[in-house]
Parts: structure tokens; sequence; C-alpha cells
């Protein structure tokens, strides 16, 4: 069902009526349900282009629009906004219309199949993921979801830093710890990684070869750490119900050639020139405070270099806007990589990046700042077995990527309505429990017996669905969908405390029985957009 569409067209013929040229307006859910199901400024528009009163052009607009089958009736209000209220037939008779969709319901078009890289997470791998990256990784994976679901083209994809000083550091780090187990007093590299992670990868060593690869090189701990570590990576992504298209691998790039290549385009850009033996970027001719060292004099490249190097490499394979997820402490480095893709000779606003703050864990009204396991930062792993992936993912799509959050453990586990996810769940498994109870029921062809308050604004939450998923896909704005999710399961357990579902009247039964399934297929479509599983039983 695509009420907005219909109402579209409805009001295109109305102005066709008039005589009056399509302008640019939107059509859209008001907040206070007082003013109509849907709501239009297509009056204000017109405004601009007739010179008139939007209330005079309103009310003559609204003698075109044709009732009867959809709206009930219409208002004026305000300034000269139109109000649509639909009519409650035309609303009972969709019902089936969700039920045939069942997962497919709420899917859109809106994207128009277009090319979208999202790049998230990116951890470089020389150690576990913690909960700071958790954040990224769900926001990342339920844009992506949200963008599939309104018909972008979406490709997910993980940048792994596996080149330059910290991957050699990590194989350092591996080979002075392997040194250790083997009797040998070698000193960990200054900028070194001291995870216990790093610790279990040299006693693997150990325990699989004794001391016979004491005499390796730097590079056998190298690959074999990053190997080792980027397995975990996607283990504990996969767990948290977070996976990936492409793997892209900084070495390779370096590997490839496309340095010199990118090179070789921003020279012939005339956007490079040497200075005190190094190669700078005029980043500040694109915006950037100040130019950029991308070759310095030793001839080794910044790490600036290979991220330039990687976009071009993304933007060559044809995307029409590529969103970059990073953390809050990458906020200066935003304005470097735009003004980069302009030198390249690309549209520096087909990069859209996006930062996440800080995660505080919350226990007892306390924080959490170290793993009682470990002593360091908690993982993502410790966090799935603390709270579950359910609450996770629920309690990282509850809050806008901008803002600080404080993630509620105490209540992330309460087994209670106050627990939002929790909640929700329960909404959808007593959906499923009732429909388990039922043995009779029949098929429902047209709607007599719904006439309560309750059960029209249940429905009316339902066909918002669409609307929402819209938004949340053109915003990048997951958190839309737990608001949402959240009002639904409010009105479902309002309905279910002053409406019988069930009884000794098939027609009666078999009618609200249909109605709550179109709950139960909204709950799990929109709880999928936000990788929750729509729980069957509490």
């Amino acid at each position: 069902m695509d009420t907005k569409e219909k109402l579209y067209k409805i009001v295109d013929k109305a102005l066709k009526l008039s005589n009056i040229e399509k302008v640019n307006y939107i059509i859209e859910i008001p907040n206070d349900k007082k003013n109509g199901d849907f709501s239009t400024n297509v009056a204000m528009e017109l405004t601009k282009v007739l010179k008139r009163n939007p209330r005079i052009i309103a009310e003559e607009l609204v003698t075109n629009i044709e009732k009867g089958n959809i709206i009930d009736r219409i208002d004026i209000a305000g300034p000269g906004f139109i109000n649509f209220y639909l009519n409650k037939k035309y609303l009972l008779n969709s019902i089936n219309e969700i039920i045939n969709l069942d997962s497919n319901y709420g899917r859109s078009n809106i994207g128009n199949n277009e090319k979208v890289n999202i790049e998230y997470v990116s951890a470089n791998p020389t150690g576990i993921l913690h909960v700071g990256t958790a954040r990224g990784a769900a926001y990342g994976d339920n844009i992506s979801r949200i963008m599939s679901f309104a018909g972008y083209n979406v490709t997910r994809e993980y940048y792994i830093n596996d080149g330059g000083n910290q991957i050699n550091n990590l194989g350092k780090s591996i080979k002075a710890r392997y040194d250790n187990i083997c009797g040998i007093d070698t000193k960990m590299p200054e900028d070194g990684y001291h995870g216990e992670e790093i610790i279990d990868i040299a006693k693997k060593i150990y325990d699989e070869y004794k001391n016979t690869k004491i005499n390796e090189k730097i590079e056998y701990f190298t690959v074999l750490g990053v190997n080792l570590l980027l397995d975990r990576i996607k283990t504990d992504l996969k767990n948290f119900r977070v996976e990936f298209d492409v793997w892209t691998s900084e070495k390779k790039i370096r590997e490839s050639g496309r340095i010199e290549e990118c090179l070789k385009i921003l020279k012939d850009q005339g956007n490079i020139f040497e200075e005190d033996g190094a190669i700078w970027l005029k980043t500040s001719k694109y915006g950037d405070d100040k130019d950029r060292v991308i070759v310095k004099n030793d001839k080794t490249y910044t790490y600036f270099t290979p991220d330039i190097a990687y976009h071009l490499d993304k933007l060559d394979r044809g995307y029409d806007k590529l969103i970059n997820v990073f953390g809050a402490d990458h906020h200066g480095y935003v304005p470097r990589l735009k003004a980069s893709i302009e030198a390249l000779g690309y549209d520096k606003n087909k990069l859209d990046v996006k930062l996440l703050q800080m995660v505080k864990l919350i226990k007892d009204g306390e924080e959490i700042k170290m793993s009682k396991r470990t002593g360091k930062t908690i993982t993502i792993t410790e966090l799935i077995e603390e709270v579950g992936i359910n609450a996770s993912r629920y309690f990282f799509a509850n809050k806008s990527l901008d803002t600080q959050m404080n993630f509620d453990i105490t209540l992330a586990t309460k087994q209670s309505n106050e627990n939002p996810v929790y909640y929700v769940e329960y909404a959808h498994a007593r959906i499923c429990s009732i429909l388990n109870s039922i043995k009779n029921i029949k098929e429902v062809n047209e709607y007599k017996t719904i006439e309560s308050t309750y059960a029209f604004d249940l429905l009316n939450k339902v066909y918002e669905f669409k609307n929402v998923v819209e938004i949340a896909a053109i915003k990048q704005m997951p958190h839309l969908i737990t608001n949402y999710v959240y009002e639904l399961a409010t009105l479902f357990h309002s309905y279910y405390a002053h409406e019988k579902i069930i009884s000794d009247d098939i027609n009666y039964t078999s009618e609200r029985i249909n109605l709550i399934k179109t709950v139960k297929i909204t709950l799990k479509n929109a709880l999928n957009l936000i990788g929750v599983e729509a729980l069957e039983k509490m």
C-alpha cells in the first residue's frame, strides 16, 4: 500500500484541472493526528508562482481534489496546509495487501537504484574490536539495510589498514612476545601493541612450532598476525549481525600501482608541488585549512596518501555516492579527504562522512571503562555476552549518531516494559502467541466489524512504515526506525488492553487476526532494518 504515492497522483490531477503547472511540494504525515492522516504544503509552494494568498489557492485547489475511495474529508489549516483524512473503508481494505506483501511490506524504490558505497568499521587489524567500534558497526549495517530496503544499490565495504608502520609494529610486537616465550629478552617496540590478543598469537606460534621460528623475518609475524586478527574481527562482526560485501586491502592498493596513478592524476591536474624535498597536495585550494604532505622527503608516503588512492579506486568503480563512517576523532581529517577528491577531478559532495560520537557504558548508575577479564576496554563480544545481540543492536540504533551515548546496561538487561527493546519484542511475541492459539479463522475479503479508535490508530501507524523507511534512508537516520517501532508497539499494547481480539464470532475474530498480522509483519520488517531479531517467544 502506497497511500502517499496515490495522494500525489490525486493532487497532481487537481493541479491539472485547475490549469496550474506542477510545482515541487511535499505530502507528509503530520506530527499531530488532529491535522489529518496526511498533509501537503502545495498551496504555499504555489504562492511563489501565482503571487496569491495560499489559503485562497488551497480553497480553489480543494474543489478539484477527488474524494471518495481514498479521501474521506479535507481540511485547510493555518496559512494554507491541505489536510487529508483517509477513508476508513480504504484503510481496512488495505490490510490484505500488507499480508500479501509480508517481508516486502515497506520496501520502496525511492533510491532509484543509485549506487552507494558505505564504508564502516575499517578498524586496523592490530587488535580486537571494542565497544566503541560497535556503535559504528551497528550504524553502518543499519543504514546499509535501510537504504537497500528503500531501493538503493548498496555495497558494504571494509577497508583493511594492512599497510604502513602500524602493521610493521604489529609484526614486531608479536615477534617480541614470541621471543619472550622462547626465553629471549626482546623489548617491545616503542609504538607496539600490548593487548592480550598479541600474547595469544605468540603462544599459538610457540605451541605449534616451539622455538623454530626465532630466525623468521618480521614479515612472517606480520602476515600471520594480520590474518589471525582479521579472522577474529570477521567472526566478531558476524556474531554482531554485521557483514560486508567487499574487503579492500591497503596493502593491495599499495602494490597495485594505484598510488602512483593517483599522484600522476594530481600532478596532471596541477594540484601538487615540491617543497623541502617533500611532495605536497594543494588541499587548501579546495577548502582545507592548509596544504598536506603526501610524499615525505625520505620518499615514503604519509598515511593520507593511500587513503586518497583508495577513494580514487572507489570512485572509479562508478559509485554515485560514498558514505564513510568515522570516529569523532577524525573530524579534522574530513576537509582534507574531501579536498583530495576534488583535486582528483571529482565532485567532493559525492563523499558524505558520518562522525560517530563516544559511547559510555553505564551499569547501576556508574560508568564502566575497563573489562573485568582483561583490565582493558570492553570488547564487542563481552558486550553481547552481557546484554545480548538484540539489546545491543537496538540500543545503538536508538540514538542519533552525532550525540554522545550512554549505553545503560542495567536498563538493557531488564525484563520489563522500562526496557524499550523488551517492550517492542514483547509486542511481537504477544501477537505470535495469539496467532498460534487460533485454530479456526476464515478468509476475510471485507472488513465490517472493526470500528474502534484504537484499531484505526494502530492501522494508521502501520501504514506510516514505508514513509518512515524512506525518510530514514534519505537522511541515513536509523533512530527513526527505533522511534517508529516503539510507537507501533505502544499502540498495539493499548489496542490489546482495550479491545478483545478473540471471540465466538468467527468474522469478528478473523478480521482482528488479520489486523494484528499487519502489526507483526511491520514490527518484524522494521526490527530487521536495525539488526534486531523479532522474537516469537519471551
